[in-house]
């Protein structure tokens, strides 16, 4: 006789349907039973328990504690072959009903949600489409394609642009959820706006270290102060390289995309969207890209004025102005306490040199992802 048990599902994950009714009706000719004879034994009629064993009708907690008296197994382990065959018949619908929303697939970014690790690496055959449909919604936390219309829709009236070619709008939601997902690992104090300035402050100072020191420092002094910070792989046509909103009312979020940038892009980028968490409504979010040709609009300037300002002081802007060559420029950073890398880059946003010359004072970086990052 064998003893029907529950260690017998310990990491069971079927792929093929498998109702409670296979294991009774084993049980059944092992013992030599017959279905009138366990509907005699539980009080329930013939007809329930056929239909019990072919799969149509639900183990409930009342069948399964009859099971567990008459069958000799507990009922935990009935209600758990239960529970996986009705999770295992809805995944199977819920692929189903996939199969008809892969054409959504052509309307986002999906290669390039792959490559960042977003989602899983697979092969787009007609098989596995299904599949990434599926992975998508988890990624975007949404139940179907309509709803992800719906969120995205509700999102985009939140949005206010830099760049006017930012119309990929699949693209900007792919980058923006992955910054979403990275920012809700990271914990952080309730969002003070004094904390958050100070911290700045601090973080002006960090710009003369290399990446590897200073990364992990900005990300938790952001933290301290209710920001999170992450960095984010940039994904094309999103033309975002930077974003600054808000998470809920306590926590903000400053999104970056530098792999392999300049360090002068990097840190105007940072004290730009800080400035809109420092000045500007907390329902917008800010899709910024400053480095590029931008239209202007008064809380734009406001935040290229808090980073320019916040970098280079304007009581300094005349010793800047009259800056040439690079013992000059070295000294000058010096004195600030900023990276000479920063001050070559206002030079040249300003005319006052060539974009190809000095770049060697810049620094050029790429971040292994790590705490903070996707």
């Amino acid at each position: 006789m064998t003893n029907v048990s529950a260690p017998r599902l310990a990491g069971f994950e079927p792929d093929w349907l498998s109702p409670p009714g296979d294991t009774i009706a084993e049980v059944l000719d092992e013992r030599g039973l017959s279905q009138r004879a366990l509907a005699r034994r539980t009080g329930f009629s013939a007809k329930f328990i056929n239909q019990l064993i072919a799969g149509k009708a639900a183990l409930t907690e009342e069948t399964a504690l009859k099971l567990e008296r008459v069958l000799g197994s507990s009922a935990r382990f009935w209600l758990n072959l239960e529970s996986r065959y009705r999770e295992t018949l809805a995944r199977q619908q819920e692929r189903e009903k996939a199969k008809c929303w892969v054409g959504w697939l052509n309307e986002l970014p999906v290669k390039e949600l792959m490559k960042a690790g977003a989602i899983p690496h697979v092969r787009l055959s007609n098989n596995r489409k299904p599949d990434v449909v599926l992975d998508l919604l988890r990624f975007f936390g949404v139940a179907s394609p309509q709803e992800w219309v719906d969120q995205y829709d509700a999102l985009e009236g939140q949005y206010r642009r830099t760049r006017k070619e930012q119309c990929d709008e699949a693209a900007i939601a792919g980058w923006l959820r992955m910054g979403e997902r990275a920012a809700a690992q990271q914990a952080t104090a309730f969002y003070s706006r004094s904390a958050f300035m100070e911290a700045l402050r601090t973080i002006r100072g960090l710009t003369v270290e290399p990446p590897s020191a200073w990364q992990p420092k900005l990300i938790e002094l952001c933290a301290q102060a209710g920001v999170a910070l992450v960095f984010v792989p940039a994904i094309r046509r999103a033309h975002v390289s930077g974003v600054a909103r808000w998470l809920s009312s306590d926590k903000a979020l400053i999104q970056l995309s530098v792999y392999g940038k300049w360090n002068d892009r990097m840190w105007f980028t940072f004290f730009h969207e800080a400035g809109h968490i420092l000045m500007h409504a907390k329902k917008a979010i800010f899709l910024d890209d400053p480095h590029r040709e931008s239209e202007v609009n008064q809380q734009e300037e406001e935040a290229n004025r808090f980073a320019s300002e916040f970098l280079i002081p304007r009581k300094a802007e005349g010793e800047f102005s009259r800056l040439s060559g690079a013992p000059e420029i070295i000294d000058f950073a010096q004195s600030l306490g900023i990276h000479p890398g920063i001050v070559v880059g206002r030079l040249q946003h300003e005319g006052l040199l060539e974009f190809n010359q000095l770049n060697y004072l810049k620094d050029r970086f790429e971040f292994v992802p790590k705490a903070g990052s996707v």
